[in-house]
């Protein structure tokens, strides 16, 4: 079979389906496309087929989506732990990190490994090279409550075995995935009790507090690792065969300050998710939110000159706001130079029986909006949004059973831009215009460059596009002005982000058409190096992950403590 689909000319799903029908498996069902794909590779050596075993993986590859962005997101989450938050509308699964559902996907994935960071990061590069993914450029998203309240030792360790199974991928491959996972740390799972929103006789930081003292002690794994243990295996990251291209943490704007965003970077982040929730203080105030509009400001502040990648999270329907306050609200998002984020994930708030805000419902306090109301807000937001940003979600991935009232629909966004085409009107967000998968040629591509102000200086951003605004690569560019926290950006230029879309392309290999090839990224870190020098700055900073140093350094950029540099 596996050589009949090598000659096929057109691998479309009919002709695939009618040789998975000849040859069923073991007359029982049909052969995955995954084990398809592993049939192939064992048997291309010795076989002088057409296809090269990954342009095969290719033509089978299931769910191409997931790598259209130019990177193989591998998102691992965080052991349970207690929150330094009260939020009203915040679930309380004891099970999860906080504000994580074990009924999510991510969360049952995580919970199989039981929060190992290793074997969470191992077992999701597996299932890529399985499904005919390249997983040499990743992007490692960690979630899970507050990242900035876990110990630091917690921390380094957690990253150093990310960093740990990445850098043991090729070996794993090669030996069959056949990897003993470390000895089980406590396993949530078999934790009983629950938070009842409407009661709280026991918050969720009691209850995970209790029952982590109530286990035995575990020898391994033992969570703490130092500094030098960790710098030597993003080292030894910069040329592997899994790269991390970028990594992303989520924690609270009240848990930033000049020495946490220190912290992060020496970690590896280049990008921090945030949450804004809103930003109205008598709202915040409400829903118990525990800080500030200008706690947020700050964090905003320091995140940008530090030149992170902001993705910030907005949750429409809060308690004490309504439709009209939450359009005015998001306005502010872009109207104000202070916030101004890269990414934005937009909440509508639901509700979970383990949340407070059930108490709240129950004595008619708070309503979820209609199905009309959601959507009319949602279409305002989206036409504001301006094309600097990526609105990255609609709706958190929370399964309706879990809901009690309000959305459960999980195409929400594509109702909004269903609508929005109806009544002319468009969304111009970085995801709305995404060339996908689309081959593209060169002279096809427009370059355009908007400019924007922010509390921290002036933000270049140019982007490649086709005459049809399909984006197909882009680069963010600040210009300071003024010195930030950090001494090594001190008369810096700083690029931020540079993301070339288009199916992922492994390292060293080139395919025509793809974006990822067509020296996009080259030539945008080149004129970014003639703005900044126009400017009068001396010296352009990137704020690289680890698994892209090397291709700076290619560009004829220098190792810093924590950014590398460009002289001008």
């Amino acid at each position: 079979m596996i050589g009949e689909l090598d000659r096929l000319e057109q691998f479309d799903l009919t002709a695939v389906d009618r040789l998975l029908r000849r040859y069923p498996k073991q007359g029982r069902g049909f052969f995955s496309k995954s084990e398809i794909i592993q049939g192939f590779r064992h048997f291309h050596a010795r076989h002088p087929w057409q296809h090269s075993t990954e342009s095969f993986a290719a033509k089978l590859r299931k769910k191409p989506i997931r790598t259209l962005s130019g990177v193989a997101p591998v998102t691992v989450l965080t052991k349970p732990f207690p929150c330094p938050g009260r939020c009203i509308f915040c679930p309380s699964d004891v099970r999860m990190p906080k504000s994580y559902l074990s009924d999510e996907p991510g969360a049952q994935r995580a919970a199989q490994h039981q929060f190992d960071p290793y074997s969470q990061t191992l077992s999701r590069l597996t299932t890529y090279h399985h499904n005919g993914h390249p997983a040499d450029k990743v992007e490692l998203i960690i979630l899970g409550g507050t990242w900035s309240y876990y110990p630091e030792d917690y921390q380094v360790w957690f990253i150093k075995r990310c960093f740990d199974a990445m850098n043991d991928f090729a070996e794993q491959r090669e030996s069959g995935f056949a990897f003993d996972p470390p000895p089980p740390a406590i396993d949530f799972r078999e934790l009983a009790e629950t938070v009842d929103g409407r009661t709280l006789n026991r918050n969720y930081n009691r209850i995970v507090t209790d029952f982590t003292a109530l286990q035995p002690a575990s020898p391994e794994p033992d969570e703490g690792a130092g500094w030098d243990e960790l710098r030597k295996v993003q080292q030894l990251n910069e040329t592997a065969e899994a790269r991390c291209v970028g990594l992303v943490v989520e924690t609270r704007p009240d848990h930033l300050d000049s020495e946490e965003v220190l912290r992060l970077r020496r970690l590896g982040t280049t990008r921090v998710q945030i949450g804004y929730q809103s930003l109205s203080d008598r709202v915040l105030e409400l829903n118990h939110r525990g800080h500030d509009v200008a706690a947020t400001r700050r964090a905003m502040r320091l995140l940008r000159e530090a030149g992170f990648k902001i993705h910030a999270h907005w949750m429409p329907n809060l308690y004490g706001s309504s439709p009209r306050e939450d359009v005015e609200d998001f306005e502010r998002i872009f109207s104000d130079p202070h916030f101004r984020p890269d990414e934005l994930k937009i909440y509508p708030c639901s509700l979970i029986e383990s949340a407070e805000l059930m108490s709240y419902f129950e004595t008619g306090k708070w309503r979820p909006y209609t199905h009309d109301e959601l959507v009319e807000v949602l279409i305002e937001c989206l036409q504001m949004t301006p094309e600097y940003c990526r609105v990255t979600r609609v709706i958190r991935d929370i399964p309706g059973d879990d809901i009690v009232v309000g959305n459960k629909m999980t195409n929400l966004r594509q109702v909004a831009d269903e609508e929005l085409r109806h009544r002319g009107l468009v969304c111009r967000d970085i995801r709305s215009r995404e060339i996908r998968h689309r081959p593209v040629a060169r002279q096809e591509l427009e370059l355009k460059v908007t400019e924007y102000d922010t509390s921290v200086g002036r933000e270049i951003f140019s982007q490649y596009a086709t005459r049809e605004d399909r984006i197909a690569a882009f680069l963010r560019l600040l210009l300071p002005d003024h010195p930030g926290s950090i001494a090594e950006l001190e008369d810096s230029a700083i690029i931020r982000e540079v993301h070339v879309y288009g199916l992922l392309v492994p390292i060293g290999e080139r395919q025509d058409g793809r974006s990822q090839h067509l020296g996009l990224g080259r030539s945008l870190v080149h004129r970014a190096t003639e703005t900044a020098r126009a400017a009068g700055f001396e010296d352009l900073a990137v704020i690289s992950s680890v698994g892209t140093r090397e291709y700076y350094r290619g560009l004829g950029f220098v190792d810093g403590p924590l950014y590398q540099h460009l002289g001008l």
